[in-house]
């Protein structure tokens, strides 16, 4: 059979190129079979690269191993297809076979193998290829130099790292780029700005890589200054920002630029969504929640499992369960973390039976839990109460799936055998953790006695918290009141004076949201921040008569 007379190689490449299915790949692949020409280096090389973009690696595996003499192009092809689809380890066993059978590498060759040692962490392999590199001679290429930038900075190596840039004939802005992250990566931010302001000209890539250090270092303020004096954002631009807020507890601010976002031309991606959706789960905003789904719905054909596990983990946070179930059934894809926001969704309003069912329903999907996921069932066992249920979970995380437990798994269980009077068993389990005990642990052990009142174990569990939060004044309240109950006055005095001597004061207390026509309110306890806190507390005083009016007494027998 031959080819139509159209059908050109440069047709065909260009055909293999479009290709926007796997089916429809594999079809050109079946046509160059019968007509001789699937040993073509050119036409293999685009019909590998093809693949590539399709995530389909045994098609490229196979079409390679029927090859009888692949050249340069190919192997390149092979090399960057294995690291594209998250399979350093065999790129560099192609890498090897190449040189095995006498091929030389071009600049082209490198920066794949060079990502490859970088992703693996192999410090000598890479140093390795770095020196061939040096040894063929070829023209150091900017962006061979800019992968070794990258592979010595991502290692922790940013003295070679900087040399290798410094070496640098000419530098373009992935250049820079990389040297910026080097710095930021290595805490050295002063570095980074420095490099920054070198630069001939700044593009919107270098002002986001610094925006990122500052944001990874904690430095709002200064991310905040260098975003608003961006005069081109793009679309990484606004997420970085959205998630700085976010990371940093500011979930209003988040909002509101997002809403500033949506005036601009630029169109929020899969990850600013989430993103801000996380932040109205947060700030228990369902309106605005609702608004970001029906924006989403508005703008893309169906919903990715990012956007789907933020909005059912929205939903689950601001009381609509049934609305975050609808939504997790509807999803068209199901990846670990939609499992997870259900399940702790269901965990959280108290459906523990059903959260452990559908973690059972999890694994009959070959979907393989994490740690993250441990933690939501071992919630679910916590709020229902199953003891045994939860032992049996814990003990299976490590068996069945080679889980080490932490902080978090440790956390539930202390919380699960305190709830149910199991004081002695979670003080032993405690004891026998694998790591040291941190304040969240002794405080549920603290919280267990009080419910229990036990107070020889808050004793131990106070002695452990006064020494990793001296200045945490609740823990302290919470033992006053639990010997002001027995009515050991001495006691309460003696932890009154030993806050005093160690200047523990009441610490501001925390605050809550409510949203009142898309607008969020912040309030804290006794406050009068608030613009209209006169009319709130007359509204107070008015319902406080009427409570009165109908019997009803205040328990203050724990307040002191």
């Amino acid at each position: 059979m031959q080819w139509p007379a159209r059908f050109t190689v440069r047709h065909i490449a260009h055909r293999l190129r479009s290709c926007s299915s796997l089916k429809e790949v594999e079809s050109w692949y079946g046509l160059l079979l019968k007509n001789g020409t699937a040993q073509d280096c050119f036409l293999m090389n685009q019909y590998i690269t093809a693949c590539s973009h399709l995530h389909a690696i045994d098609s490229t595996i196979f079409a390679f191993a029927q090859m009888e003499n692949p050249n340069l192009f190919v192997y390149n092809a092979m090399i960057g297809a294995f690291v594209h689809y998250f399979r350093p380890l065999d790129g560099l066993w192609y890498y090897v076979l190449m040189l095995r059978n006498g091929i030389r590498p071009s600049s082209y060759t490198f920066p794949a193998v060079i990502k490859s040692c970088r992703v693996l962490s192999f410090v000598g392999v890479g140093t390795s290829v770095h020196g061939q590199v040096l040894r063929t001679g070829l023209p150091l290429h900017v962006h061979v130099q800019t992968a070794l930038v990258d592979f010595y900075s991502s290692l922790g190596r940013i003295l070679e790292s900087t040399k290798v840039f410094d070496e640098m004939p000419e530098r373009d802005g992935f250049a820079w780029s990389a040297m910026i992250s080097a710095h930021a990566r290595a805490g050295d931010l002063d570095s980074a700005k420095r490099v920054f302001d070198e630069m001939p000209e700044n593009n919107t890539a270098t002002w986001n890589t610094l925006i990122h250090g500052y944001v990874e270092a904690g430095d709002v303020e200064s991310a905040e200054e260098l975003f608003c004096r961006m005069v081109k954002r793009d679309v990484i631009s606004w997420t970085t920002m959205i998630n700085c807020y976010c990371k940093h507890k500011r979930y209003r601010e988040a909002v509101e630029l997002f809403r500033e976002m949506k005036s601009t031309e630029i169109r929020p991606d899969e990850v600013t969504m989430s993103t801000v959706i996380s932040a109205c789960a947060h700030l228990g905003a369902l309106d605005q929640g609702k608004e970001m789904h029906l924006y989403v719905m508005q703008t893309r054909s169906n919903i990715d499992v990012y956007i789907g596990s933020a909005l059912i983990d929205m939903y689950a946070k601001c009381g609509l369960l049934e609305r975050a179930l609808l939504t997790f059934f509807k999803l068209q894809e199901k990846n670990l973390f939609c499992w997870s926001s259900m399940i702790d969704g269901l965990a959280f309003h108290g459906y523990a039976e059903e959260a452990l069912s559908m973690f059972d329903k999890m694994e009959e999907e070959n979907i393989e839990p994490n740690s993250v996921i441990y933690v939501s069932v071992l919630a679910a066992c916590t709020h229902g109460g199953l003891v045994e249920e939860g032992k049996r979970r814990f003990l299976e995380m490590t068996s069945r799936y080679f889980i080490l437990p932490g902080i978090e798994h440790y956390g539930c269980m202390v919380d699960l055998l305190c709830r149910v009077g199991l004081l002695e068993e979670a003080l032993g389990l405690i004891r026998s953790m694998r790591m040291q005990p941190n304040s969240v642990i002794w405080g549920a052990l603290l919280g267990g006695c009080k419910l229990h009142k036990n107070l020889e174990i808050a004793q131990v569990a106070v002695d452990r918290l006064m020494i990793l939060e001296p200045n945490n004044s609740g823990y302290y309240t919470l033992l006053i009141n639990m010997y002001a109950e027995a009515n050991r006055w001495s006691e309460v005095a003696r932890i009154r004076a030993i806050m005093k001597d160690r200047g523990v004061l009441k610490i501001w207390p925390g605050s809550s949201w409510i949203e009142v026509k898309k607008k969020m309110h912040q309030f804290a306890a006794c406050d009068n921040y608030h613009p209209a806190s006169e009319e709130i507390y007359s509204v107070l005083d008015v319902l406080d008569l009427q409570l009165k009016l109908f019997g009803y007494e205040p328990y203050l027998d724990f307040v002191l």
